[in-house]
């Protein structure tokens, strides 16, 4: 029975647990690199959207892309509420595309 009582309690624990969804190294990497994480997580609101939402939004706008990407780089205010995002001019190209990249894939972790 005490058996019993605790491959529940482990089991109920087990199941309790958040699981927090990551983005995979090279992604971390950039996002931890250019401060990004400070204000966005993949799958829920911080000070900015989530990259899960900012994938929704703009995955079938045309030009989704470049428009990400300016955002990044130059900032931008009003398209989630009234905190702007500030600009992020020493992102690199590479780097930057590979995040937008990923953001319209729908952020996978």
């Amino acid at each position: 029975m005490r058996i019993t009582k605790l491959f529940v309690s482990v089991g109920l624990a087990s199941a309790s647990l958040t699981c927090v969804a990551a983005p995979d190294a090279t992604i971390q990497a950039i996002l931890t690199k250019n401060n990004c994480l400070a204000c966005h997580a993949v799958d829920r609101k911080v000070v900015g959207p989530s990259y899960k939402d900012v994938g929704a939004k703009f995955k079938d706008e045309p030009g989704a892309a470049a428009l990400l990407l300016g955002k990044i780089k130059n900032g931008s205010a009003g398209t989630w509420g009234p905190v702007p995002m500030p600009p992020n001019p020493g992102i690199s190209a590479e780097d930057g595309k590979k995040v937008v990249d990923w953001i319209l894939a729908g952020a996978p972790g």
